[in-house]
Protein backbone atom coordinates (compact mmCIF):
# COMPACT_ATOMS: atom_id res chain seq x y z
CA UNK A 1 0.00 0.00 0.00
CA UNK A 2 0.89 3.57 -0.82
CA UNK A 3 1.29 6.58 1.55
CA UNK A 4 -1.94 7.17 0.91
CA UNK A 5 -4.87 6.66 -1.70
CA UNK A 6 -3.98 7.06 -5.24
CA UNK A 7 -0.82 5.68 -4.69
CA UNK A 8 1.04 2.71 -4.71
CA UNK A 9 4.61 1.51 -3.44
CA UNK A 10 7.13 -0.04 -5.91
CA UNK A 11 9.22 -2.89 -4.75
CA UNK A 12 12.17 -0.29 -4.08
CA UNK A 13 9.82 1.63 -1.90
CA UNK A 14 9.21 4.01 -4.70
CA UNK A 15 5.88 5.70 -4.66
CA UNK A 16 3.77 6.11 -7.71
CA UNK A 17 0.49 7.52 -9.16
CA UNK A 18 -1.62 4.24 -8.73
CA UNK A 19 -2.76 4.90 -12.07
CA UNK A 20 0.40 3.61 -13.97
CA UNK A 21 1.13 0.19 -11.38
CA UNK A 22 -0.08 -2.41 -14.52
CA UNK A 23 3.08 -2.20 -16.54
CA UNK A 24 6.66 -1.47 -16.71
CA UNK A 25 5.99 1.04 -20.10
CA UNK A 26 3.18 2.59 -18.39
CA UNK A 27 5.53 3.58 -15.64
CA UNK A 28 7.99 5.16 -17.63
CA UNK A 29 5.57 7.10 -19.10
CA UNK A 30 4.49 8.31 -15.85
CA UNK A 31 7.95 8.62 -14.75
CA UNK A 32 9.26 10.77 -17.38
CA UNK A 33 6.66 12.07 -19.48
CA UNK A 34 3.53 13.06 -17.69
CA UNK A 35 2.70 16.04 -16.26
CA UNK A 36 6.23 16.90 -17.21
CA UNK A 37 5.95 20.76 -19.76
CA UNK A 38 5.73 20.03 -23.41
CA UNK A 39 6.48 22.85 -25.63
CA UNK A 40 7.52 21.18 -28.32
CA UNK A 41 4.60 21.61 -31.05
CA UNK A 42 4.98 17.31 -32.59
CA UNK A 43 4.52 16.16 -29.15
CA UNK A 44 1.32 18.96 -28.35
CA UNK A 45 -0.18 17.56 -31.92
CA UNK A 46 0.28 13.91 -31.20
CA UNK A 47 -1.13 14.09 -27.70
CA UNK A 48 -3.86 16.13 -28.84
CA UNK A 49 -4.66 13.44 -31.40
CA UNK A 50 -3.89 10.10 -29.19
CA UNK A 51 -6.30 11.79 -26.38
CA UNK A 52 -8.90 12.29 -29.24
CA UNK A 53 -8.72 8.15 -30.52
CA UNK A 54 -8.09 7.15 -26.35
CA UNK A 55 -12.11 8.34 -26.39
CA UNK A 56 -13.88 5.04 -25.31
CA UNK A 57 -10.53 3.22 -24.40
CA UNK A 58 -7.84 3.24 -21.78
CA UNK A 59 -4.73 5.50 -22.64
CA UNK A 60 -2.55 2.39 -21.69
CA UNK A 61 -4.15 0.89 -25.01
CA UNK A 62 -3.13 3.92 -26.85
CA UNK A 63 0.66 4.09 -25.24
CA UNK A 64 1.07 0.66 -26.29
CA UNK A 65 0.19 1.66 -30.05
CA UNK A 66 1.77 4.76 -30.02
CA UNK A 67 4.61 3.89 -32.11
CA UNK A 68 2.42 2.52 -34.60
CA UNK A 69 0.62 5.66 -34.61
CA UNK A 70 3.75 7.82 -35.38
CA UNK A 71 4.44 5.77 -38.15
CA UNK A 72 1.17 6.42 -39.76
CA UNK A 73 1.08 10.08 -39.28
CA UNK A 74 4.09 10.93 -39.98
CA UNK A 75 5.35 11.61 -36.49
CA UNK A 76 2.64 13.65 -36.11
CA UNK A 77 4.43 16.30 -38.12
CA UNK A 78 0.37 18.50 -38.63
CA UNK A 79 1.91 19.71 -42.60
CA UNK A 80 2.50 16.77 -43.84
CA UNK A 81 -0.92 15.00 -42.05
CA UNK A 82 -2.31 18.14 -42.72
CA UNK A 83 -1.79 17.19 -46.55
CA UNK A 84 -3.10 13.02 -46.32
CA UNK A 85 -5.98 12.12 -48.55
CA UNK A 86 -8.89 9.48 -48.94
CA UNK A 87 -6.10 6.93 -49.78
CA UNK A 88 -3.78 7.90 -46.33
CA UNK A 89 -7.57 7.48 -44.78
CA UNK A 90 -7.82 3.90 -46.46
CA UNK A 91 -4.29 2.87 -45.71
CA UNK A 92 -4.74 3.89 -42.12
CA UNK A 93 -8.22 1.87 -41.84
CA UNK A 94 -5.63 -1.44 -42.97
CA UNK A 95 -3.21 -0.89 -40.23
CA UNK A 96 -4.18 -3.39 -37.47
CA UNK A 97 -1.45 -1.07 -35.27
CA UNK A 98 -3.43 1.61 -34.38
CA UNK A 99 -7.36 2.57 -33.54
CA UNK A 100 -9.13 2.00 -36.78
CA UNK A 101 -12.15 4.21 -36.56
CA UNK A 102 -12.81 6.15 -39.73
CA UNK A 103 -13.73 9.23 -37.65
CA UNK A 104 -10.99 9.76 -35.45
CA UNK A 105 -8.70 9.36 -38.28
CA UNK A 106 -10.20 12.18 -40.19
CA UNK A 107 -10.24 14.22 -37.18
CA UNK A 108 -6.53 14.20 -36.42
CA UNK A 109 -6.22 15.00 -40.60
CA UNK A 110 -8.48 18.16 -39.84
CA UNK A 111 -7.09 18.84 -37.09
CA UNK A 112 -3.84 19.47 -38.56
CA UNK A 113 -5.14 21.80 -40.81
CA UNK A 114 -6.27 23.41 -37.83
CA UNK A 115 -2.43 23.70 -36.46
CA UNK A 116 -1.48 25.13 -39.21
CA UNK A 117 -4.26 27.64 -38.55
CA UNK A 118 -3.15 28.87 -35.22
CA UNK A 119 0.15 28.69 -36.00
CA UNK A 120 -0.68 31.36 -37.90
CA UNK A 121 -2.37 33.44 -35.88
CA UNK A 122 -0.16 32.78 -32.47
CA UNK A 123 3.14 31.62 -33.90
CA UNK A 124 2.95 27.58 -32.77
CA UNK A 125 0.69 25.56 -31.00
CA UNK A 126 2.78 25.57 -27.86
CA UNK A 127 2.05 29.54 -27.67
CA UNK A 128 -1.47 29.30 -28.13
CA UNK A 129 -1.97 25.64 -25.56
CA UNK A 130 -0.11 27.66 -22.79
CA UNK A 131 -2.16 30.09 -22.62
CA UNK A 132 -4.77 28.33 -21.00
CA UNK A 133 -2.46 27.36 -17.87
CA UNK A 134 -4.64 27.75 -14.93
CA UNK A 135 -3.69 30.36 -12.57
CA UNK A 136 -1.89 28.09 -9.38
CA UNK A 137 -4.77 30.15 -7.06
CA UNK A 138 -7.53 28.55 -9.24
CA UNK A 139 -6.09 24.70 -8.36
CA UNK A 140 -6.21 22.37 -5.06
CA UNK A 141 -4.08 23.33 -2.67
CA UNK A 142 -3.10 19.40 -2.16
CA UNK A 143 -3.63 17.57 -4.77
CA UNK A 144 -5.52 14.02 -3.78
CA UNK A 145 -6.65 11.40 -4.94
CA UNK A 146 -10.64 12.68 -4.03
CA UNK A 147 -9.29 15.93 -5.38
CA UNK A 148 -8.35 14.47 -8.88
CA UNK A 149 -11.52 11.88 -8.73
CA UNK A 150 -13.74 15.66 -8.34
CA UNK A 151 -11.82 17.01 -11.17
CA UNK A 152 -12.12 15.56 -14.85
CA UNK A 153 -12.31 19.11 -16.67
CA UNK A 154 -11.54 22.47 -15.48
CA UNK A 155 -12.56 26.06 -16.38
CA UNK A 156 -9.59 26.23 -18.49
CA UNK A 157 -9.90 22.58 -20.69
CA UNK A 158 -13.80 24.05 -20.82
CA UNK A 159 -12.43 27.35 -22.14
CA UNK A 160 -9.79 25.53 -24.55
CA UNK A 161 -12.55 23.02 -25.93
CA UNK A 162 -14.99 25.81 -26.40
CA UNK A 163 -12.59 27.79 -28.61
CA UNK A 164 -11.16 24.85 -30.08
CA UNK A 165 -14.19 23.71 -31.55
CA UNK A 166 -15.22 27.55 -33.01
CA UNK A 167 -12.04 27.09 -34.54
CA UNK A 168 -12.96 23.80 -36.19
CA UNK A 169 -10.96 20.97 -34.29
CA UNK A 170 -13.39 17.66 -33.26
CA UNK A 171 -12.45 15.20 -30.66
CA UNK A 172 -11.49 17.97 -28.35
CA UNK A 173 -14.37 18.20 -25.63
CA UNK A 174 -13.44 19.16 -22.06
CA UNK A 175 -12.63 16.01 -20.60
CA UNK A 176 -10.22 15.35 -23.20
CA UNK A 177 -8.77 18.56 -23.38
CA UNK A 178 -8.42 18.43 -19.61
CA UNK A 179 -6.44 14.59 -19.92
CA UNK A 180 -3.61 17.10 -22.55
CA UNK A 181 -3.32 19.64 -20.28
CA UNK A 182 -2.73 17.00 -17.73
CA UNK A 183 -0.22 14.64 -20.21
CA UNK A 184 2.03 18.07 -20.75
CA UNK A 185 2.37 19.70 -18.04
CA UNK A 186 -0.17 22.29 -18.29
CA UNK A 187 -1.52 21.34 -14.71
CA UNK A 188 1.01 18.73 -12.54
CA UNK A 189 -1.42 16.19 -11.02
CA UNK A 190 0.80 13.65 -10.04
CA UNK A 191 -0.33 13.09 -6.34
CA UNK A 192 1.03 14.66 -2.96
CA UNK A 193 3.70 12.08 -2.08
CA UNK A 194 4.60 10.51 -5.32
CA UNK A 195 8.18 11.00 -6.22
CA UNK A 196 7.33 12.33 -9.58
CA UNK A 197 5.73 15.15 -8.95
CA UNK A 198 8.47 17.48 -7.31
CA UNK A 199 10.70 16.44 -10.45
CA UNK A 200 7.76 17.75 -12.35
CA UNK A 201 7.10 20.80 -10.79
CA UNK A 202 11.09 21.87 -10.99
CA UNK A 203 10.77 21.25 -14.78
CA UNK A 204 7.90 23.33 -14.51
CA UNK A 205 9.86 26.00 -13.08
CA UNK A 206 12.86 26.08 -14.91
CA UNK A 207 10.33 26.54 -18.78
CA UNK A 208 10.54 29.70 -20.42
CA UNK A 209 6.93 29.75 -21.65
CA UNK A 210 6.57 29.75 -25.29
CA UNK A 211 5.29 33.39 -26.92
Amino acid sequence: MGAQAGLFEAADGTLRCRWCESTQAYQNYHDSEWGFPVTDDRRLFEKLCLEGFQAGLSWLTILNKREAFRKGFAQFDAEKVARFGAKDVERLLADAGIVRHRGKIESAINNAKRVIELREEFGSLAAYAWRYEPDSASRPDLITHEALRAMTTSAESVAMSKDLKKRGWSFVGPTTVYAFMQAMGLVNDHIEGCHARETALAARAKLKLPR
